[in-house]
This record gives C-alpha cells, sequence and structure tokens, in this order.
C-alpha cells in the first residue's frame, strides 16, 4: 500500500501527467458545464415545473459524459502510451514489458481517466444544487437562475485557472470562459419552441 501510494505521489508530481489530467478535466468539465446549463434552461423554458425531474435528467448525462470521459481517456492514452513505448523498445533495441517505465505509464494512464471522468461529473452536479432546495428556499425559476450562476462562476475558475497556469490575466481568462456559459444560456432562451 505504501508503495502504491509513493508511486501515486510521484505521479501527480510528474508535470506530463498533470498536464495531461489538466486538460482532460479541464475540458470535460467545461462540457459538463456548458451541457448542465443547457439542460437546465431548456428544461425550465420547456414547462418542465418539477425540479427532481431536471435533477434526473442531468444525473443521467452526467452518468454518460463521466463514462465517457474515463472509457476515451483510458482509450486514447492506452494507444499513445503503448505508441510512446514502442519507440522506445525500437530505440533501445528491447521489450519494456513488466518494466517500472511499462507500469509507470499505465498508472498515468487512471490517474488521466479518472481526471477526465471527474472534470463532467463536477461540470454538471454543481449548477443542479439549488434544485434541492426548491419549495424550500428557491422558486423553480430562482433554483434555475442559481444553477446557471455556478455553471458560469465554474466556468470561470476553469478559465483563470487555466490562464493562471499560463501566466496570463487570470481575471480576463475566467471572464472569457464564463461568458460562454451566458452565451449557452442565452441561445437557449432564443431557441424556437
Amino acid at each position: 500500500m505504501s508503495s502504491r501510494l509513493s508511486t501515486l505521489r510521484e505521479l501527480l508530481a510528474d508535470e506530463d501527467v498533470r498536464s495531461i489530467s489538466r486538460r482532460y478535466f479541464i475540458s470535460n468539465g467545461f462540457d459538463g458545464t456548458l451541457t448542465s446549463i443547457g439542460i437546465i434552461v431548456g428544461s425550465f423554458l420547456g414547462g418542465n415545473q418539477a425540479a427532481m425531474d431536471i435533477v434526473r435528467v442531468v444525473a443521467g448525462g452526467t452518468v454518460g459524459l463521466a463514462a465517457s470521459g474515463v472509457w476515451s481517456v483510458w482509450e486514447i492514452e492506452r494507444a499513445e502510451k503503448l505508441a510512446e513505448l514502442k519507440r522506445i523498445e525500437e530505440k533501445m533495441l528491447s521489450g519494456l514489458e513488466d518494466t517500472e517505465l511499462h507500469d509507470r505509464k499505465g498508472e498515468a494512464r487512471k490517474i488521466n481517466a479518472a481526471m477526465s471522468g471527474l472534470g463532467p461529473t463536477i461540470g454538471m452536479l454543481l449548477p443542479i444544487v439549488p434544485y434541492f432546495f426548491v419549495d424550500i428556499a428557491f422558486s423553480l425559476l430562482w433554483a434555475t437562475v442559481l444553477g446557471v450562476a455556478i455553471g458560469v462562476g465554474l466556468l470561470f475558475v476553469f478559465g483563470a485557472y487555466m490562464g493562471n497556469i499560463s501566466e496570463q490575466n487570470w481575471v480576463i481568462a475566467g471572464l472569457r470562459t464564463g461568458l460562454v456559459g451566458l452565451v449557452v444560456g442565452g441561445v437557449n432562451i432564443i431557441l424556437p419552441g
């Protein structure tokens, strides 16, 4: 157990592993957040007056996006890491099966896949939190407004974080990404039907 934790710490300290995981987490987090905003605005405008129905739809979407994130990254990173190992094997004229490098690539793939599934899970579920308080603290309208605000705030955090790590103005980066959530909500409002 101690050796697995040690390996996990080493992998999380590896900038390549963190960079790939960060990309998947943020990219799929964007997808989940924008999908959640679209679902909650579309459901409200479509006349769905049951908060728990909206929660169920978003939860179902969360399962789909999270599974897609984990499975696709598992397969993508498997192919990429195997191809990388093959290139190294060709240069070394030796197989790397059952080596520390081979095992580290497999462990890195697990971290990348987990982060890829975590991003949309957070992005989809945080905006629906207000729906649990409909008829307790909020009306359905206010739960929808707050859900969109939470989604926009989450997009702002994603953008600010990416702006910060790339040494850009994190406020501008956050505003730029938060704006996308408002656009998605606005487009849903003007859609026919």
